[in-house]
């Protein structure tokens, strides 16, 4: 996979605006960046942490009782911890800030990590070595760029009718050619979450879901590549 930026980023979504921007900002100390409008009634508030983005996604609206998606955690590296250190947001999302990794070895978080619940870890790790063609840096764990994908545990994971509900919901992947890498990933077994699609002059845009049904964008945006979309 041709990566745009060596970071993945993560969304996820909460009616709980002003609660939840409190929460990333001053517990988990992250760096606010921009609110950009998606439109229904929902905006997105973007965070920095270690080059990756935090996308919390806020709506005015409920949001549809979907059962939980496989993402079950976060990881994020911070300078200068001696332990880690668990949290959880208003909405109860687990994240944990961890001491960063200064040798790069496979249990070491540089950046961040995904923490997954898997129905079958095989089929994972066929999906992110081979569909998504990450790096396999340890037993469940997958790297993309300086980023993490963990299988976390294994458990019932359901699939929902649809993937907008409460909690983390999906995470991105930056990339120099949206259609190339979408189609690459349906021909390697990956299936489809969403066509891809233009979002004004900003991004294109298209989703693929691993065996649980968790969505990745895939995400191919002017600010990084420079080009025409």
């Amino acid at each position: 996979m041709n990566l745009a930026k060596q970071h993945l980023d993560i969304g996820l979504f909460s009616t709980k605006r002003d609660e939840q921007l409190d929460f990333w900002q001053h517990a988990a100390g992250l760096p606010y960046d921009h609110m950009g409008k998606l439109g229904g009634g929902m905006q997105q508030h973007r965070h920095h942490m270690n080059g990756s983005i935090l996308k919390l996604n806020h709506s005015r609206h409920p949001l549809p009782a979907a059962p939980p998606s496989g993402i079950v955690g976060l990881q994020i590296a911070k300078q200068g911890l001696a332990a880690p250190q668990a949290l959880s947001d208003p909405d109860g999302n687990k994240v944990v800030l961890v001491p960063r990794s200064t040798n790069g070895g496979a249990d070491g978080v540089q950046g961040i990590a995904i923490l997954l619940k898997v129905n079958d870890p095989a089929e994972h790790d066929r999906f992110w070595t081979h569909a998504m063609q990450f790096e396999r840096a340890g037993e469940g764990r997958y790297r993309c760029g300086d980023s993490l994908v963990v299988v976390a545990e294994r458990g019932k994971v359901e699939r929902g009718p649809d993937w907008r509900g409460p909690g983390y919901r999906y995470m991105t992947v930056q990339v120099w050619d949206c259609l190339a890498e979408y189609d690459g990933i349906l021909a390697r077994g990956g299936t489809s979450g969403g066509t891809p699609r233009v979002l004004g002059d900003t991004v294109r845009f298209a989703f693929v879901c691993d065996p649980d049904g968790n969505h990745i964008e895939i995400s191919q945006r002017a600010s990084l590549t420079g080009g025409s979309l």
